[in-house]
């Protein structure tokens, strides 16, 4: 590898990390809505260059959990939980859409993926291996997206994601929500092999908001307990910078 390749890694590595230390703070309330995120006291935080911080940024703006505003430069967005769940909500749209089509698509091999990915993810959730759990976890969805036979439908489902995993990825973090995610991944599963389609739409619609509803709860659980607003939407929630 030449040493320009071996540079652009390390940055790529650097903004990732930046990236996901600065995701956590925003989503558990220490960066409030309307902070100014200024690339500058960033990189002294982290003792970097202001590259891998813009790489960071960029890789935030993609979660929507900032963005870039005329005369003020790149800040928190607002995550107020009415936010959440409205992001939560178009995805179990999307989701039930793409069951209820894979639920009479699928084919027996495709079947057989989705069983041997969910025994993964329980044999995953037992050994409490959480980053890899997460991981399959994707795979699962993906497989089922694909499942769909509809390459739009697959890229909107994928643009969501993005948008989703801060939120996703934190509420897997418990034990007890994942418990209940593989516990109604079971129900998905076989409603997708006996081809019930509305079955599988409906499941999947409320798959996702349960997630929302752990999401949402943990959060205020933790905010509440750290002495921190909720960043609900009203008119007491002004941003700040």
């Amino acid at each position: 590898m030449h040493s320009d390749e071996k540079t652009n890694d390390q940055r790529a590595t650097h903004g990732s990390l930046i990236a996901e230390q600065l995701e956590k703070e925003i989503i558990d309330g220490t960066l409030l809505a309307g902070t100014k995120m200024d690339e500058k006291q960033i990189a002294g935080r982290f003792g970097v260059s202001r590259t891998p911080v813009r790489e960071a940024l960029m890789l935030l703006a993609s979660r929507t959990l900032v963005e870039r505003l005329p005369y003020r430069g790149v800040v928190v967005c607002d995550l107020s939980f009415e936010r959440v769940e409205e992001m939560f909500e178009a995805m179990g749209e999307i989701e039930a859409l793409c069951g209820r089509l894979a639920a009479g698509r699928m084919s027996i091999s495709e079947h057989a993926a989705l069983q041997n990915q969910h025994q993964l993810m329980q044999k995953l959730s037992v050994a409490g291996e959480l980053a890899s759990y997460e991981e399959a976890n994707n795979e699962l969805h993906n497989l089922i997206w694909l499942g769909a036979h509809n390459s739009d439908l697959f890229q909107i489902a994928t643009d969501m994601r993005l948008k989703l995993a801060p939120f996703r990825r934190s509420q897997l973090l418990n034990s007890e929500r994942m418990g209940r995610s593989i516990a109604e991944h079971e129900e998905i599963i076989q409603a997708l092999i006996t081809k019930e389609s509305v079955t599988a739409e409906q499941l999947l619609r409320l798959h996702l908001l349960s997630s929302a509803k752990s999401f949402i709860n943990n959060t205020i659980s933790a905010r509440i307990s750290q002495g921190k607003p909720s960043q609900s939407r009203g008119p007491g929630n002004q941003h700040q910078s």
